[in-house]
């Protein structure tokens, strides 16, 4: 039985959480085109007949500029220490030189894959250019080409994870799929709403905690906290007559019932904590 844990790093937007999403073949960590839409560790279990792979989506690793930002590179942190094997994520049209030299300050001890997505974007040429710069680093054993958002290449992925992969017993039970709460992907669902929704910072000053969970006989009864830095910021997401909310609440619904598999009674309500990502009882009272 091979078993383990493969952690994901690399920058912001690089396609961590794609990658997640298609090792797992489900839908655990939310996504968006802009950056640094993941703040939490997310773990996802995948078990087959002869191994069990715990795959870690990590925050895309940047310099702190808040608490908030420190918090998210302590699950980075956390991440180099206890994983296995770690699979070194760079989108092809970014700039190779930076992500070298976050690879390489990771100062990993463990095997890692590089990982180069979004090869549906580029040339064959620039392709080959990439695979060679990468290979032969220190930090990289193998180079694999990938385009995480077409499902292409997921099968090379693992058969390259399990060849560094250590023998041991099983972490989890075979019908364990994550270590997190159905909450944490309710609100997590609902603030990739909010970055679908809204523009410039509101995503980024913006956290939801689920109060409320009740699962009744024909349906489940959640209320939800959408928290804000200022005043202007929950006008923004009320919109104009609760416009806004009553549209982030009808999309958030939509895609929560679809994870839950059964309807549901959501209520959503706008708190103000001002400066809450330098907080650090907020942070912890928000689960960072």
């Amino acid at each position: 039985m091979k078993t383990g844990f493969v952690n994901i790093f690399g920058r912001p937007n690089a396609g961590k959480s794609t990658l997640l999403n298609l090792l797992m073949g489900e839908k655990l960590a939310i996504v968006s085109p802009k950056v640094q839409t993941t703040r939490h560790r997310i773990k996802g279990i995948l078990t087959e007949k002869d191994y069990q792979v715990i795959f870690s989506d990590t925050p895309g690793i940047i310099e702190p500029k808040y608490k908030l930002h420190e918090k998210m590179m302590q699950a980075v942190k956390n991440s180099l220490e206890d994983a296995d094997v770690a699979l070194l994520i760079l989108d092809i049209n970014d700039d190779w030189v930076a992500c070298d030299e976050i690879f390489s300050s990771l100062k990993l001890k463990v095997p890692a894959l590089v990982i180069i997505n979004k090869i549906d974007t580029t040339s064959n040429e620039k392709l080959k250019d990439a695979i060679l710069f990468f290979t032969g680093k220190p930090y990289s054993k193998k180079v694999i080409p990938i385009s995480a958002k077409e499902n292409r290449n997921k099968e090379d992925i693992i058969t390259n994870i399990l060849e560094f992969l250590p023998e041991g017993e099983k972490f989890y039970e075979e019908d364990e799929i994550t270590d997190l709460s159905t909450r944490f992907f309710v609100a997590e669902l609902i603030r990739e709403k909010i970055f679908e929704l809204f523009e410039e910072e509101i995503p980024y000053q913006t956290t939801v905690l689920v109060q409320e969970f009740k699962e009744k006989t024909t349906l489940v009864k959640i209320r939800a906290e959408i928290i804000v830095h200022r005043e202007t910021q929950k006008a923004i997401i009320l919109g104009e007559g609760g416009k806004m909310i009553k549209q982030l609440g009808t999309e958030s619904r939509r895609e929560i019932e679809k994870f839950l598999g059964q309807k549901i009674f959501l209520e959503l309500f706008v708190k103000v904590r001002e400066k809450w990502r330098e907080r650090e009882d907020y942070l912890r009272e928000f689960g960072y």
